[in-house]
C-alpha cells in the first residue's frame, strides 16, 4: 500500500497536526530520546533535505548506506522500532520542546510546499538521487515513526 504524499497539503497538515498533539511530557513508547530531541533529530532531517545543512556521513559509509539500505529508506514499508540513529543525527542535549516544536512544523511546510517536481531526481545527501515519491516516502516514513514512537 502506497505510503501517504507528504508533498500533498492535506496530509503535510495531518503530521502537523500530529506534532501539535505532543506535549513536553509526551513519552516514548520506546527508544531513548525525549519528545524535545526527537522534534530536534526530525528537523535536521528536514534540514538536510532542504539544503540547510551539510551533514552526511562519508564516501564508505554513503557506498553502503546507498548499496544495502536505500531500498528500505525509500520503499512504502514503516521503519520498525528501534532502529540505529547516525551518529550526526543523535541529539543528546535538552531542547526547548516549544521552540523544537515549532521548527519542525515550519521545516515539515517548507519540504512540501516545494512540492514533488522540485524534489524529483534531486540528490539525497546519503543515498543519491531520488524520485519525488522516494523522497516523499523517505521524509514521510521518519516524521511518522517518531510520532509513533511518542504515540501520535
Amino acid at each position: 500500500m502506497p505510503l501517504p504524499n507528504i508533498f500533498e497539503s492535506a496530509v503535510c497538515e495531518s503530521l502537523v497536526g500530529r506534532i501539535n498533539s505532543l506535549t513536553v511530557d509526551t513519552k516514548p513508547l520506546w527508544g531513548k530520546m525525549s519528545v524535545d530531541q526527537m522534534l530536534s533529530h526530525c528537523s535536521l532531517a528536514f534540514d538536510q533535505a532542504l539544503g540547510n545543512s551539510n551533514l552526511r556521513p562519508g564516501g564508505f559509509m554513503r557506498m553502503v548506506m546507498k548499496t544495502f539500505f536505500k531500498s528500505s529508506m525509500v520503499n512504502d514499508m514503516a521503519y520498525k522500532q528501534n532502529l540505529p540513529t547516525a551518529p550526526f543525527f543523535v541529539v543528546a542535549d535538552k531542547k526547548d520542546f516549544e521552540v523544537e516544536r515549532k521548527r519542525v512544523i515550519a521545516l515539515l511546510q517548507d519540504f512540501s510546499n516545494l512540492g514533488a517536481a522540485h524534489y524529483h531526481n534531486r540528490e539525497q545527501a546519503t543515498l543519491g538521487k531520488l524520485s519525488s515519491v522516494e523522497w516523499s516516502n523517505l521524509m514521510y516514513k521518519h516524521i511518522d515513526h517518531h510520532l509513533r514512537q511518542f504515540g501520535v
